[in-house]
């Protein structure tokens, strides 16, 4: 078993390397601006690099192609492991100020980033070096398309293949369909479309009139879905209706398939949406939700102008749906209804392949198909119904994954809610910090709401949630499956 691990350290130690090449890109900032993190940066790449370097060279003859189970697990290790490094600059420069932040904060401010969560157990965001807050979107940004598939790009140089990393990491229940002949050109091409994205929103940002900073950070939340930011009132502090906009637009962009950006780029087409079913299922069900939580709030008289209800409901209903978990408002002063359907959108609405998290809207759709075909069986016993999608049969493996995933979807929320609760949360905060973190929004209701955050949380519920963005992030089956017999036995 130990040899079997080595070519999995060996690969883990590049990837670390690879992370901490990464602070480059904070310590730029902090030299360019001069601000007060600089140092931090300069401990935080030596020891990333040491130790990634020391994992890599003395398992570098233990190197081999990977078989299906080491991509389960070199993907779980990635996403424990880069956190921990990723909250040394964190731990580095509250230290200096004289006010440490514990490494359960951090680790969990640095998973957060990673699973593109958004969570924050800080305040006094507009208040951190400018480089501190570039750091933490960063993170977002990386996460957002899962550091694994950039890697995978870079594997090849190595002499290992990538296909079963990037069947683990990548999102959704239908993981085999490659987009080109080879993985790596796959993970490449992939990337272009994000890079490509991101640049639109960063200057869409800068031309609604946000500064360089804050448009950077803000593209990097947006695009990774992940609803960091660099105020504590997120995007309130703006109170723009154009930079709304903006955000709304390219929230919508980054919650559908990637696959599906990277055939309309490669086809010069819009074909490619307009085939999908999942897309339009995606852009149906949650633009519904927009109308119906901008209607209800005019009719309540929360806003007495419907133009008015229907601007907060628009980018507040786009934000949770997507699980990117920006606010304009506190919308937990809404009417109940509101906040509560928003929550349910965000565990279905977004699209496998996407950088949202959440049951993704193919699982959702593939289920309302089959409980349909089960009704109509009911009537018509003989009848021969396969669950469709886009004209084409689902296949029965995908269904019995799907069904075997939202078993343990729904298992894994009641264990860690019941977690929480016997902690002493109260029942509102307990649930929502569970469904918040599962399906990687972050801001719940109550304790974790929007107009607050997860500071208040004991060392156990910090970690109960940072174990739900983990499982959330790699959809459960991934980190899981480690801990069955089976994985184990030759």
């Amino acid at each position: 078993m130990q040899r079997q691990l080595l070519p999995i350290i060996n690969i883990l130690g590049f990837v670390i390397m690879l992370f901490g090449a990464t602070m480059l890109v904070p310590l730029g900032v902090s030299h360019v601006v001069g601000d007060a993190a600089r140092s931090a940066y300069d401990e935080s790449i030596f020891i990333t690099l040491i130790a990634g370097l020391t994992l890599f060279v003395a398992t570098r003859r233990f190197r081999r192609e990977l078989m299906p189970r080491d991509g389960f697990l070199l993907v779980s290790l990635v996403w424990t492991t880069l956190p921990a490094f990723a909250t040394l600059p964190l731990l580095f420069y509250f230290k200096q100020t004289g006010a440490p932040i514990s490494f359960t904060d951090a680790y969990f401010e640095a998973m957060s980033g990673m699973t593109t969560t958004g969570a924050t157990v800080l305040t006094g965001l507009e208040h951190l070096p400018p480089s501190i807050n570039v750091w933490r979107h960063l993170l977002v940004w990386i996460g957002g398309m899962g550091i694994i598939v950039m890697a995978v790009a870079i594997l090849p140089l190595l002499g290992v293949g990538g296909m079963q990393v990037y069947k683990a990491e990548t999102p959704g229940p239908m993981k085999d369909a490659k987009l080109t002949p080879r993985i790596t050109e796959t993970a490449k091409g992939l990337y272009a479309v994000y890079l490509g994205i991101s640049l639109a929103c960063f200057l869409s940002y800068r031309a609604a009139g946000m500064n360089t900073l804050d448009a950077f950070c803000h593209m990097a939340s947006t695009m990774g879905l992940g609803g960091f930011s660099t105020y504590d009132a997120s995007f309130g502090q703006f109170n723009s209706p154009q930079i709304e906009l903006v955000a709304i637009v390219f929230m919508t962009l980054a919650g559908f398939n990637f696959a599906m950006h990277f055939l309309a780029w490669r086809r010069r087409s819009l074909r490619a949406y307009v085939d999908c079913p999942e897309a339009r299922w995606y852009l149906l069900v949650m633009y519904a939700g927009v109308a119906v939580v901008a209607v209800f709030l005019w009719v309540k008289g929360v806003y007495p102008e419907l133009l008015t209800a229907l601007r907060h409901a628009a980018f507040n209903v786009v934000s949770i749906a997507t699980t990117t978990g920006f606010a304009s408002v506190d919308y937990e002063k809404w009417p109940a209804f509101a906040p509560i359907l928003m929550l349910f959108l965000c565990a279905i609405a977004t699209s496998a392949g996407s950088t949202g998290g959440g049951i993704k809207m193919m699982r959702a759709v593939i289920m309302f198909k089959l409980s349909k075909r089960e009704l109509v069986r009911i009537l018509h016993p003989r009848i021969v119904n396969p669950v469709k999608l886009g004209g084409s049969i689902v296949d029965s493996r995908v269904i019995l994954a799907t069904l075997a995933f939202m078993l343990i979807y729904g298992g894994t929320m009641i264990l860690l809610t019941l977690i929480q609760l016997a902690s002493g949360l109260d029942p509102i905060t307990a649930f929502t910090s569970i469904v918040a973190c599962l399906n990687n929004t972050g801001p719940g209701l109550g304790q974790v709401g929007p107009a607050s955050n997860y500071q208040g949380l004991s060392d156990l519920q910090t970690w109960v949630c940072t174990a739900a963005m983990l499982l959330g992030r790699l959809e459960l089956f991934s980190v899981i499956v480690l801990f069955t017999p089976a994985f184990w036995r030759r």
